[in-house]
């Protein structure tokens, strides 16, 4: 028999050590560390951010390793959370380490102190168990030895949750493989009743028990069968948070107001954006007002956001302005403020990301600005869902013809890009169509079924979670409460606190000087495109391989702006929105582009101005062409053509370059040669460089191929100009 009052003595004692002098248990986390610790079982917290469900897995590991267990295994999706877990490790007196992508010469070290039993929390990214060596080599050893495992954020296992992670699902095969006896448990702070179902059952044989009526009451009923998921589910109340909603009707103006709010909001915070070039964006204008801030993305190197994230925790920065890359996991106690310059698609991922503020504070305030962009970009990510059957097919059909394949060779086969191709995969492997091996992937030969109806309805979900978070920004009633029903917590009433509920809101008005250095910050003309460098794969019949030839390669170009930008961003969606009728180019926008040729430090000016031929906007393309070799006094040499018609709309490189080389023409009739301006007389594709016109750069492969196309024709160089890139 196991003495539990002295167990939870024990485990009372190594809470004090993580947490300080007056903590204690709440029943919620004993009711876990026993069922872990005493019953060997499954559970599965459900718990409001800040609850303390990392003490559960660190006071568990401690205690099982002090009765002979292996180590703790920890599956954990981000680099912050590990580094913030290895700290509160430490504290607790447990030794942790890492294996991710960022410390790779690290590896046989930590693999060496496993086997020799010198860690006792082993920190593994999801992404490792895609990686065919780790599996065959590492993941048996691990499973076989350890003593706990512990799927943090575990809402990433479920598609139907808001940040579904394909490599999570993986999990299955590791649980599965799990001597009898070894404990797991799941943490998430972030599930409504589907999430928290789906997620149940991936780890056993289904949940049981319901919500609890308040934190520290029985959560669950006991389940029946021992081999049942424990679910621990308490209510998701933040008393710290203020949650309020600005509406502002321009960019610019939402831009001006967070400047002049950002003096009287508490301490340091995060404000949140819907996509990089929105961070740059705003973090350069408040730096303009003389704010210390920094951006901060899954783009940003890894350096640097280390750097900027010890910023924020030391407080030397007002505000990281950040993608979603900053979330889970990011642990700072004083966090004063959240801010959303755009709102998420999902009332859930909202209420994951402001659950960073308040949590060692008695008040912070959340903000939310909505733009009417949001609706662009939401329908843009979920234009990335799971593929249609015939291209699934395909890629089925491709791998059992051709044996294991790289990523790369399969995307000259199949319709999608890089990414969406990736996913796709890893969703194939987990269903055991496919698998992982080295060299590439290979088709297993097992029988896969498309669950169309499921994807149907994980879509429909989606586009529900988009109008709930509309009706949220619309609401006249208690906006916590609201949040809080969407994740089914039924111990949700009026808050007290939040801008409805007191009745207090913020001042929207702005100063008119304020909103015009936004809107010169937001209408800075000009963002520079890089040329691409490498041919894709798979084209060797085409003669294109490797690097692209400097003697067919194009300068850096220039684009008007970004299409996620805030700023011109919003003009470009509009005017190249796929319903907008094909017109002349607007004087704002025309003017604008002038202003970027004017800044644009070229190593020779242009002679003359070619434009690529567009299927859907020839008057906006051509007529910009034209204008720009009028106002700048150069020759316009005419269209390029497509022989066999538009290529259409390709969604891998591989595909994108063979259907433009296979119809695009650059017999302009400059080619030969045609009457210049009376200052330079004749003037040909040779006689300087050629300024290439086109409305949009996506993937740079129509700007790639005409440029080599008119480089061959005896353009000495090109220079492409486009109103948009989506890079």
């Amino acid at each position: 028999m196991v003495d539990e009052s002295g167990l939870r003595a024990e485990a009372e004692d190594r809470l004090r050590s993580l947490a300080g002098p007056g903590a204690r248990l709440r029943d919620d986390q004993w009711s876990a560390i026993r069922a872990l610790v005493v019953e060997r079982r499954r559970a599965l917290v459900v718990q409001r951010t800040g609850w303390g469900k990392s003490a559960v897995y660190f006071i568990a590991t401690a205690l099982l390793r002090a009765r002979g267990a292996g180590p703790t295994v920890i599956v954990s999706p981000l680099l912050a959370l590990m580094r913030n877990q290895i700290a509160a490790a430490a504290r607790a007196g447990v030794h942790a380490a890492t294996i991710n992508s960022a410390n790779t010469d690290e590896w046989d070290r930590v693999h060496a102190e496993v086997e020799r039993g010198e860690i006792d929390v082993l920190l593994v990214s999801p992404e490792r168990l895609n990686n065919p060596d780790f599996r065959a080599l590492v993941l048996p050893k691990l499973a076989a030895g350890a003593g706990l495992v512990v799927v943090d954020e575990a809402h990433c296992i479920s598609d139907w949750g808001h940040d579904f992670r394909p490599d999570y699902r993986r999990l299955r095969s590791l649980l599965a493989s799990l001597p009898p006896g070894v404990p797991v448990l799941a943490t998430t702070a972030t599930a409504n009743a589907r999430v928290t179902h789906d997620v149940a059952e991936q780890l056993g044989s289904g949940p049981s028990g319901g919500p609890a009526a308040a934190d520290g009451a029985a959560a669950v009923a006991r389940p029946e069968s021992p081999g049942e998921t424990l679910v621990l589910r308490g209510p998701l109340e933040r008393d710290s948070l203020r949650l309020a909603v600005v509406r502002q009707p321009t960019a610019e103006r939402r831009l001006a107001w967070l400047a002049e709010a950002l003096r009287d909001l508490p301490g340091s915070g995060i404000i949140y954006t819907l996509t990089v070039a929105a961070t740059h964006e705003i973090s350069a204008y408040l730096r303009d007002q003389g704010y210390e801030v920094a951006a901060y993305s899954g783009q940003t190197e890894q350096a640097e956001r280390l750097a900027a994230e010890q910023a924020l925790l030391d407080n030397r920065v007002k505000a990281l302005i950040a993608t979603s890359a900053l979330g889970m996991g990011f642990d700072k106690p004083d966090l004063g403020f959240v801010v959303h310059v755009g709102a998420p698609a999902s009332p859930v991922a909202y209420y994951q990301q402001i659950g960073r503020a308040g949590r060692g504070v008695e008040r912070a305030e959340v903000i939310l600005l909505p733009g009417p962009e949001d609706r662009d970009i939401w329908a843009y990510f979920a234009s990335l869902a799971f593929p249609p059957e015939t291209t699934v097919r395909a890629t089925l059909g491709a791998l059992s013809e051709q044996g294991t394949t790289s990523t790369a060779a399969l995307e000259t086969r199949v319709d999608l890009s890089r990414a969406r191709l990736e996913t796709m995969l890893k969703v194939l492997d987990v269903d055991g169509a496919v698998e992982r091996v080295k060299g590439g992937w290979r088709s297993t030969g097992m029988p896969w079924a498309y669950d169309g109806p499921r994807y149907a309805r994980v879509a429909a979900e989606r586009t529900a979670e988009q109008r709930a978070m509309l009706d949220y920004i619309a609401t006249d009633q208690c906006r916590e409460e609201f949040l809080r029903r969407h994740l089914d917590d039924e111990t949700a009433r009026p808050c007290g606190r939040c801008d409805n509920c007191t009745g207090t809101h913020h001042q929207e008005s702005v100063g008119e000087e304020a909103v015009g250095r936004a809107r010169d910050r937001l209408r800075r003309p000009g963002v520079e495109v890089e040329p691409r460098s490498q041919w894709p794969t798979g084209l060797k019949e085409l003669g294109l391989s490797g690097r692209i030839r400097p003697e067919v390669s194009a300068e850096p170009g220039r684009a008007l702006g970004r299409l996620t930008d805030i700023g011109w961003g919003n003009v470009l969606r509009r005017l190249l929105a796929a319903d907008a009728p094909d017109r002349p180019v607007p004087d704002e926008v025309f003017d604008a582009v002038v202003q970027v040729l004017a800044a644009w430090e070229w190593r020779q000016r242009p002679v003359s101005v070619v434009s690529v031929p567009s299927a859907t906007r020839p008057k906006l393309v051509a007529g910009l062409a034209q204008r720009l070799a009028a106002v700048g006094r150069l020759t316009y040499l005419g269209s390029l053509a497509y022989r066999n018609g538009p290529p259409g709309r390709q969604h891998n490189s591989a595909h994108r370059v063979r259907a433009l080389t296979a119809t695009l023409t650059a017999d302009v009739p400059g080619g030969l040669e045609v009457s210049g301006m009376p200052e330079t007389g004749a003037v040909s594709l040779s006689s300087g460089p050629v300024l290439l016109v086109d409305d949009r750069v996506e993937t740079g492969w129509t700007m790639t191929v005409a440029t080599a196309m008119l480089r061959q024709a005896g353009a000495p160089a090109v220079l492409p100009l486009t109103l948009a890139t989506t890079t």
